[in-house]
């Protein structure tokens, strides 16, 4: 109860005392005006939420750091009285997206649209909605709200940065045996012919066999013969490293008065988003140049993504990423050594890790006995607030002739990872 409903109703009790205790005609004019107001007020703001009805629709419930998320909101008065004003308050978890407003004359059957534009800052999944609606009478006596509960999500993927070339590059990886796996995608290696179903694209079909048999038949493609890039990601709490951070509402690039990085924006300065964004950057450029890429993490939960290729692989990625966090209790020296084993020869695999114990080395170096090729993207973590010695880790790797990246806070990672090798170890 407001102050001015108080003070209405402290004058209403007045007026009525002194009308009865007089009975003259002006106190009793003044009780009636003000029992209409209350009265009229009242009515006037329970029926000024009633008979509307507030849709919102999402483009697209994908997004990417750097990139927008836009949502149409739309507010239809169906009541048979117009609407002085109407409060949208939205409670979406996506930061700084600001869907609130107030919505003034609607009138009657009337709709008002406005499109809200989000510049996504955080990877995460963020929930949409739902939203309450406000409204009351002309004096603002009376306030009355509505909940509505319709409520949606939107999955924000990680940063990406363009990486040009990486070592070994994509010529340089070995091949193997080829794997007999069906694969929808068109390939080098043709498995055999099958009728046509709807739904199959007319490059796939085998003119000669069609032409013999009078119908249409189309080709079945295995896997080509090479090996698959696993991207093994280190999210074990204990090897994580973060400085305090702020997150900072987004600026208009015209007024921004910061430098923006090639990613489009600012990372926290935690080895986790670093790695985050690593791991999807060599992701994405070996997808692009048609190798089978996995991905192994254990983090809160598993994040086991299976070697695949091509832009649904792509996406598998992105939502594996856009969730993860260092919170779990597995060494990456742990998960190399027990879900290694199922590596197949001629494999690479890409350690992103800032754990300073050389025990995962030795992890690698025994898958290295075994055929298996291995990468190292290491991120100091004494840039982003801890100290580490990393001798010994540098040294095992260049004793194993393991690659090695070294990634430290405020590089560019598109320079850093697409610089020659002999250039980054260091």
């Amino acid at each position: 109860m407001n102050s001015r409903l108080i003070f209405l109703l402290l004058g209403l009790a007045a007026a009525w005392i002194i009308a009865l205790n007089t009975g003259r005609e002006l106190a009793f004019s003044l009780a009636y005006l003000l029992t209409g107001i209350v009265v009229g007020s009242y009515w006037w703001a329970w029926n000024s939420v009633r008979g509307v009805v507030a849709r919102r629709r999402t483009r697209s419930r994908r997004s990417q750091v750097g990139q927008y998320v836009e949502e149409q909101f739309e507010v239809t008065n169906r009541s048979f009285l117009p609407k002085l004003w109407l409060e949208i308050d939205d409670f979406s978890t996506l930061p700084w997206h600001s869907a609130s407003r107030v919505v003034s004359a609607v009138r009657r059957n009337g709709t008002q649209r406005w499109l809200v534009k989000t510049l996504c800052m955080q990877r995460g999944h963020f929930r949409l909605g739902p939203v309450t609606l406000r409204s009351g009478d002309p004096l603002g006596i009376f306030r009355r709200e509505r909940p509505l509960s319709g409520t949606g999500y939107v999955i924000v993927y990680p940063p990406t940065v363009e990486i040009t070339s990486f070592e070994p590059s994509v010529s340089e990886l070995s091949g193997g045996e080829a794997r007999h796996r069906r694969t929808y995608q068109v390939t080098s290696s043709v498995a055999g012919i099958r009728d046509y179903v709807t739904g199959d694209s007319f490059n796939r079909i085998h003119w000669p066999t069609t032409a013999r048999l009078r119908r249409l038949m189309v080709k079945e493609f295995e896997l080509d013969p090479t090996a698959d890039v696993w991207i093994y990601l280190d999210l074990c709490s204990s090897a994580a490293a973060a400085l305090p951070w702020t997150p900072r509402p987004p600026e208009s690039p015209i007024f921004s008065s910061r430098p923006r990085r090639k990613t489009g924006v600012e990372l926290p300065p935690s080895t986790t988003e670093y790695g985050v964004t690593i791991a999807a950057s060599l992701a994405r450029y070996f997808i692009l140049r048609n190798r089978a890429v996995g991905m192994n993490s254990r983090g809160r939960t598993r994040e086991f993504v299976q070697s695949d290729r091509g832009e649904r692989q792509l996406h598998k990625f992105f939502e594996a990423l856009a969730v993860v966090e260092a919170v779990g209790d597995l060494p990456l020296a742990d998960l190399v050594a027990t879900d290694g084993i199922r590596l197949n020869r001629n494999d690479t695999l890409i350690a992103v890790t800032p754990d300073a114990d050389p025990s995962w080395v030795a992890a690698l170096q025994m898958l290295q006995r075994r055929g298996v090729n291995s990468v190292v993207v290491l991120i100091d973590a004494n840039t982003f607030g801890s100290q580490r010695t990393y001798d010994r880790v540098q040294a095992e790797l260049l004793a194993s002739g393991i690659p090695l990246y070294c990634i430290r806070r405020d590089d560019d990672l598109s320079t850093v990872l697409s610089a020659p090798l002999h250039q980054e170890t260091r």
